[in-house]
């Protein structure tokens, strides 16, 4: 297994296929040793981006991230490292989210020293902010960018036409403009990608994507056909929400699972290695981030990366067949 890397939509930084994320496990369900082993792992595995976000719980993810870079002996060149700006760490008044220039300048530096780092390589609106002009969040990364705090800045979740107008409102004031976005994507899951950005990814400053949910909160493993597992993310305290979207309102998705299934068999691998390679398919994809709670688990998705000559048109095509009914 060699890592791939692709370039992040038309920028010049490089990002490794597969990348690591510590939304859910770092600093609530996994302890620290163990996300320690996972950073180390996915690092070897050829991994170099790592994301993360203010919102991990409430701002410890980035802690634990934070302190296993500062001891890794890894030179800060070799990694990328994100943080996302919107829904607040510790403090939940009317300025601690969204998107206000207070609020993502005042985030910003509290990811910085969180993750004792000098500088975030990409920095997230983790979601479109309603109650804030568009202009004055572009203004503040723009100034951010200045000042050498951030590099790359980009959005998540959010609609095509919400980056076109951040896009307009940097050209027209000479601001840097948004080039990535962290959007979910996977079989079930895949308009936005596919088709609301489409017009994106050769425009303007481009659009890179660094996607999450690879394997639709868990349901593209199979552990959910029967059932919650007692040690499944969907019953960490906090997450009930995650679990009535999967289990209650995926029955359809659910229905298609042990047919996807029966063809990572017939492939002799497993169903979430064939899930994520199916992203890296797509070459709009920057790269797909991984979650995991275990090393083992880790080093098995990243063996997606061998499965990729085996996917064939015709193949791709009996997945869609599959999933498209399914799918939103």
């Amino acid at each position: 297994m060699t890592m791939l890397y692709r370039r992040l939509g038309q920028t010049g930084l490089q990002v490794s296929a597969l990348s690591f994320g510590a939304w859910v496990t770092f600093g609530n369900q996994i302890s620290d040793d163990t996300a320690r082993e996972l950073l180390e792992t996915a690092y070897a595995g050829g991994v170099n981006f790592f994301d993360n976000a203010e919102g991990y719980a409430a701002g410890q993810a980035e802690i634990v991230m934070g302190r296993i870079l500062k001891n890794s002996g890894w030179t800060r060149s070799s990694y990328v490292v994100s943080s996302k700006v919107f829904f607040g760490d510790t403090y939940k008044g009317p300025n601690g989210r969204g998107l206000s220039r207070k609020h993502v300048v005042e985030a910003c530096h509290s990811a910085l020293s969180r993750l004792q780092v000098d500088h975030l390589d990409l920095y997230f609106c983790h979601r479109p902010d309603p109650e804030t002009p568009i202009l004055e969040t572009v203004r503040a990364m723009h100034d951010l960018i200045n000042q050498g705090k951030v590099l790359y800045w980009g959005t998540s979740e959010w609609s095509a036409q919400e980056i076109l107008e951040a896009r307009r409102l940097a050209d027209k004031h000479n601001f840097h403009a948004p080039v990535v976005e962290q959007s979910q994507y996977n079989l079930f899951h895949r308009h936005r990608v596919e088709q609301e950005y489409a017009p994106l990814y050769e425009t303007g400053p481009g659009l890179g994507t660094t996607i999450w949910s690879p394997l639709a909160s868990g349901l593209l493993t199979g552990k959910y056909n029967d059932g919650v597992p007692p040690e499944s993310r969907l019953t960490v305290k906090g997450l009930e929400w995650l679990r009535d979207r999967v289990i209650d309102e995926q029955k359809p998705k659910l229905d298609v699972v042990p047919a996807l299934a029966a063809i990572a068999r017939e492939l002799d691998t497993t169903l979430p290695r064939l899930a994520v390679a199916w992203c890296l398919k797509n070459l709009r994809v920057s790269t797909v981030i991984l979650g995991a709670s275990r090393p083992a688990q880790l080093k098995e998705n990243l063996g997606a990366l061998d499965l990729l000559p085996k996917l064939s048109p015709e193949l791709l095509a009996r997945l869609d067949s599959l999933a498209l009914p399914a799918a939103t």
